[in-house]
């Protein structure tokens, strides 16, 4: 479909992707927790860190896969004592 028949149709993006990508350019330079830089160059570190999106807020959070992986056993460990 091109854009002339979507337009006819009135169909239009999606507003939840503009704003996903609107908070792109605030995701940081390094690892919210420990401060291990992030290159967004590097694949491996595009697929391996963790992204945390707080929209009401506009946080955009940054996680390394060590502090990822401490911070879910904390979870666990917080779930299991309850």
């Amino acid at each position: 479909m091109n854009r002339a028949q979507r337009r006819k149709l009135g169909l239009k993006k999606k507003p939840d992707l503009e704003k996903k990508v609107g908070l792109f350019d605030k995701l940081p330079k390094q690892c919210t927790n420990c401060d291990k830089p992030f290159d967004k160059k590097d694949k491996d570190m595009v697929t391996s860190w963790f992204v945390t999106v707080r929209q009401q807020e506009k946080k955009v959070r940054l996680y390394c896969p060590t502090c990822w992986e401490t911070a879910q056993k904390v979870v666990e460990e917080y779930i299991d004592a309850s």
